[in-house]
């Protein structure tokens, strides 16, 4: 009976044993089918720098300065609203140098227009204040326009303009040759400020009018040095960009439905993000599609430096998820990722994301393109597939410009 007994029960216990079992199977079935919640942030981690272009330009001889007769030129992008500085020395003098006034030349006429051919008007003399004009003893004054010369019949400035690449073309003539002021010009210098869509970064480059002088441009305003200007702009000129609301986008299969690699655009949207920073068109297009489980929009306006946007999504266990953010001081250029990912993923994607360019408009310098929506413009039309953004421009690596993160 006991023998029975003992029986009975270890059966009980096995059978008991495989139910729990089998609950605990269940269990991690159901827990693994669960639908994750999940956080997907942008951060714009630009830095900012004062100018978007920058450079020297020089003479032909040896010393390379610009005498009476002769011409050089610079080549430079801009949009509606930037200008273009450049400063040089008035050789025959102890610290006279040309520039324009801040911030630099008119590019642009009110209506948005190039303005091209003599722009002479723009030059004018300064005096330096740091050395007495007779003397040439050490003296410590506000930098002063020079009375009764005028810099316009000493310097010609032409500008010319290639409206395809938003570029201009100065030339600076030494036309001092008989007259009174006869001069050479030295090595100079030139930068474009950067725009952020409101301002610019710099409106008063290379110096400030009525005020002491610096070290930078009273080496150029003394000796033509123009060594230390350059040190200078070298280090704050780069390329920045603002980024636009960014679409997430959680599906299923092998197939990235935002864009496809050396692809034409498909013409479901993409066009408007690479653009305008639009995601509206390709938010409801991608939510007809049946392998489309759900759209995710994060932010809804522009993302200067040092700003962040997110948004919250689900996905399922075998679900994957791609992103796309405009590039927004670009023509038509995108930020997405470049690799699958699956949905539940959690950790820094920034290594999986490249900067493309999305073949819809033709490109001008980043930050400096009249046809870009940054100065309110429509780029031109270009029909070439999908491709990486290469190395034409000297954009910042991925890295310091977006960081995208999911928690």
């Amino acid at each position: 009976m006991k023998k029975i007994f003992f029986k009975i029960m270890a059966s009980a216990a096995m059978s008991m044993a495989a139910f729990m079992l089998l609950s605990c199977d269940n269990s991690d079935n159901n827990m693994t089918d669960m639908p994750v919640q999940r956080t997907i942030t942008f951060e714009n981690v630009v830095s900012p720098k004062d100018f978007v272009q920058s450079g020297s330009f020089q003479g032909t001889g040896t010393p390379p300065i610009i005498m009476p007769g002769q011409s050089t030129s610079i080549k430079f992008s801009a949009g509606k609203t930037q200008a273009l500085m450049f400063a040089t020395m008035y050789g025959a003098s102890k610290d006279w140098f040309f520039a324009s006034q801040q911030p630099g030349i008119k590019l642009f006429d009110g209506n948005g227009n190039a303005i091209t051919g003599d722009v002479s008007s723009s030059v004018l003399l300064w005096d330096n204040g740091t050395k007495d004009n007779v003397t040439g003893q050490p003296e410590s004054k506000s930098i002063a326009q020079v009375p009764n010369v005028n810099a316009s019949q000493l310097m010609k400035l032409n500008l010319a303009y290639d409206d395809v690449t938003s570029e201009f073309t100065l030339t600076i003539t030494n036309t001092s040759g008989g007259t009174a002021n006869q001069t050479p010009f030295s090595p100079g210098v030139w930068a474009v400020s950067n725009y952020n869509g409101t301002q610019l970064l710099n409106s008063a480059p290379f110096f400030t009018p009525n005020a002491l002088s610096n070290p930078e441009i009273t080496d150029i305003a003394q000796m033509g040095d123009i060594s230390k200007m350059m040190t200078k702009l070298n280090a704050n000129t780069g390329i920045m960009t603002g980024l636009s609301p960014a679409l997430v986008v959680i599906y299923r299969g092998d197939k990235n439905p935002i864009y496809e690699l050396g692809k034409a655009d498909s013409g479901m949207g993409l066009k408007n993000i690479a653009q305008f920073g639009n995601v509206t068109q390709l938010q409801a297009s991608l939510k007809s599609l049946p392998n489309v489980k759900g759209v995710y929009v994060a932010g809804n306006a522009p993302v200067p430096p040092g700003n962040k946007i997110s948004t919250n999504f689900s996905a399922d266990s075998g679900d994957k998820i791609a992103y796309a953010t405009m590039f927004g001081f670009s023509n038509d250029w995108f930020y997405a990722n470049e690799q699958s990912i699956e949905a539940g993923t959690k950790g820094d994607l920034t290594s999986k994301t490249m900067l493309f360019d999305s073949g819809t408009g033709i490109d001008q310098y980043p930050g400096a393109g009249n046809h870009q929506a940054l100065f309110g413009g429509t780029p031109q039309s270009e029909n070439k597939v999908i491709s990486k953004v290469g190395t034409v421009y000297p954009v910042p690596v991925v890295q310091n410009v977006i960081k995208v993160t999911v928690n």
